[in-house]
C-alpha cells in the first residue's frame, strides 16, 4: 500500500503492515468484529450460486471463504491484497493474488459483486481505486464498500469518566496522528454514499455499525497498540510507560472499548 498521493511509499512503510505478528490478531478481531455486519449485507444483496465476486484487500480469509461457499463451484471468488501474508496459499476454494488497487489495473473480469472493508480509507489514490472498481462492474453488478470513519467518533473510550480512559483516548489520539500523516482520511467513511452516486451507480444506500464494548473490540485495542508502540513512542505520542498502562488496563478489563463507526455503502451499476 502506497501512503503519498503521488505513488510513493511513506519511508517508514505502511502503518499496519501485514508482515508484522500482531496483524494476524487484529484480522481475527476485526472478522469478529465485522463479519456478521458485511455477511449480513452481503445476503441482502442475494450473492448466489455462480456469481463472479472480486474481494478487495482481502487481508485475513474470513469473508473470501464466506462468497466462496456462496457461489459454489460455478463461481468464481478473487482475493486481493497488496501483502497477501495471511492469506491460504494453496488449496482455498478462491484465487489469491497480489495487487494494489490504487494504482494497478483491475482484474479481469467482469464481476457480479466488487467488495471492500476497511481499504480505501488508507488508499491515497481513491479516486483511481474506486474507478478500477467500478469499472470492473458488470452491467447490474453491486459494489458494497465498507469503511470506518475515525473522525465521527474518534474516541477509544467515549465515557472518560477517569484516569484510564482518558489515557486510552490520549493513545487514540496519537493512533489518528500516525494514520493521518500516511494519507488515510479519517472522515472518509461519511463520504461512501455520495462517492457511489457519483461513480454512477444507482440504489444507493449505507448504514453504520458502531460496536461500543465486546472482547473482540479489546482485542483489537490491544493489538493494535501493540503494532504501533514504537512509532509512537518514537513521535513523542506515548511513553511506553503509558503504553504498557494502557495495555494493563485493557487486560483487566477496565475499559469499554470503541471502534470507529463501520459505514457500509452499496450502489448497483446500472444496465446497459
Amino acid at each position: 500500500m502506497t501512503d503519498y498521493e503521488d505513488g510513493r511509499q511513506h519511508p517508514e512503510g505502511y502503518l499496519l503492515d501485514n508482515r508484522q505478528a500482531e496483524a494476524g490478531e487484529r484480522f481475527t478481531a476485526l472478522a469478529e468484529l465485522f463479519d456478521p455486519v458485511t455477511f449480513r449485507r452481503l445476503r441482502a444483496l442475494e450473492v448466489a450460486d455462480g456469481w463472479s465476486c472480486w474481494e478487495v484487500g482481502a487481508g485475513g480469509p474470513s469473508v473470501p471463504a464466506w462468497l466462496a461457499e456462496r457461489v459454489g463451484a460455478k463461481g468464481r471468488v478473487l482475493a486481493t491484497d497488496l501483502d497477501t501474508s495471511w492469506m491460504p496459499q494453496a488449496g482455498a476454494p478462491y484465487e489469491v493474488v497480489r495487487h494494489d488497487v490504487g494504482s494497478d489495473e483491475a482484474p479481469e473480469g467482469p464481476f457480479d459483486l466488487v467488495h471492500a472493508r476497511l481499504v480505501l480509507v488508507h488508499v491515497p489514490q481513491r479516486e483511481a481505486a474506486l474507478r478500477a472498481m467500478v469499472g470492473a462492474l458488470r452491467p447490474g453488478g453491486w459494489l458494497l464498500l465498507e469503511d470506518a470513519d475515525p473522525a465521527l467518533q474518534p474516541l477509544a473510550c467515549p465515557d472518560e469518566y477517569g484516569p484510564e480512559q482518558q489515557l486510552a483516548n490520549r493513545i487514540r489520539r496519537g493512533f489518528r496522528t500516525l494514520l493521518a500523516e500516511r494519507g488515510a482520511q479519517l472522515s472518509f467513511g461519511r463520504t461512501l454514499p455520495r462517492l457511489l452516486r457519483t461513480a454512477g451507480l444507482a440504489e444507493v444506500e449505507a448504514e453504520a455499525y458502531f460496536p461500543i464494548t465486546s472482547p473482540a473490540g479489546s482485542a483489537l485495542e490491544a493489538a493494535t497498540v501493540r503494532q504501533i508502540r514504537g512509532r509512537l513512542i518514537k513521535a513523542g505520542l506515548a511513553t511506553a510507560e503509558e503504553i504498557e498502562r494502557h495495555l494493563t488496563n485493557i487486560a483487566a478489563g477496565h475499559l469499554d472499548t470503541t471502534t470507529a463507526p463501520l459505514i457500509s455503502a452499496w450502489g448497483r451499476k446500472p444496465s446497459e
